[in-house]
């Protein structure tokens, strides 16, 4: 079966544009698809049956993944075998009637306005050629909501300073134009004014952000770095490599600001992605209405 399944990921590849993570991830979880199928004698697709399909999902249950992960290889599975149907190389697609688990959207956490202040101050206060870098990131992070992936991937063009925004490219290759404010600006400027040739040495690089040895920044690097200031600043929440994403598009939306707009920003498809967003907290909500409920 892997050899279908690398028929698969090419026709994604080709057809769909996904990102190069995405396809990882389909050939990871359809790997262990077969794998599991192989086990149970099903070593072709046109042997397999809805219900060994259904046992797979209980038998990740059983492992301990979450409805989401088990949402995200069952996607990837019904893709597959739409695929082998279509290409006529099976007759039937066994995951027709297998249903996707129900998922509650669960809020993401985000950072209070004092909280993202605090890591972003003790960034500013560091020293060295390294703190600089950091600072900048720190602020192109939230002031864009970029993904760690996008930011790692910026050039030294992806930043126009005179206009004040930064060019993105997101998942499937997907391009975008997102404003950034002053405060970034100024920590970019003093980044590529006194810290990155400092870093690069004798190297030459496109990358906007690059590790002391030069290079372009790895999003590993980059992620520590977050965590590394969010310590720094005293922070105890569960701190995640989206976590300044959500805590942009929060702000934002409590601020006021409408959700196509911050839906274009953050680079969403459907708009339902962005709208998980639109929770406010309870201490707002009881502000809000002792302002302005007439008997409050």
């Amino acid at each position: 079966m892997n050899h279908l399944i690398e028929e698969f990921i090419t026709h994604i590849s080709v057809e769909r544009g996904l990102a190069k993570n995405t396809l990882l991830a389909y050939r990871r979880d359809l790997e262990k698809y077969a794998g599991y199928l192989a086990k149970k004698g099903a070593a072709s697709p046109q042997n397999v049956a809805r219900a060994q399909v259904t046992d797979y999902m209980f038998d990740l249950k059983k492992h301990g993944l979450t409805a989401t992960s088990i949402c995200r290889h069952l996607a990837a599975i019904k893709m597959f075998h739409r695929f082998l149907v279509r290409e006529n190389l099976c007759a039937e697609d066994p995951t027709g009637l297998v249903e996707t688990p129900k998922l509650w959207k669960r809020v993401p956490e985000v950072l209070t306005q004092r909280e993202i202040d605090a890591i972003l101050e003790r960034a500013d206060q560091a020293k060295g050629i390294q703190a600089k870098r950091d600072h900048a990131m720190l602020e192109l992070l939230y002031a864009a909501g970029l993904r760690v992936s996008e930011l790692v991937d910026l050039k030294m063009t992806s930043v126009n300073f005179e206009a004040g925004f930064v060019r993105a490219v997101g998942k499937g290759s997907k391009e975008r134009i997102v404003p950034v404010g002053q405060k970034a600006r100024e920590a970019l400027g003093v980044y590529c004014a006194k810290a990155r040739g400092k870093l690069l040495k004798d190297k030459e690089s496109d990358a906007l952000f690059v590790s002391r040895l030069g290079k372009k920044m790895s999003r590993v690097a980059a992620w520590n770095i977050i965590k590394l200031y969010a310590r720094l600043a005293g922070i105890k929440k569960n701190i995640k490599p989206h976590t300044l994403r959500h805590t942009f598009a929060t702000h934002l939306l409590e601020h006021g600001a409408d959700l196509r707009s911050v839906q274009e920003m953050l680079g969403h498809v459907d708009i339902s992605t962005t709208q998980i967003y639109t929770h406010v907290d309870k201490e707002r909500l009881k502000s809000v209405h002792k302002q302005f409920h007439p008997r409050s």
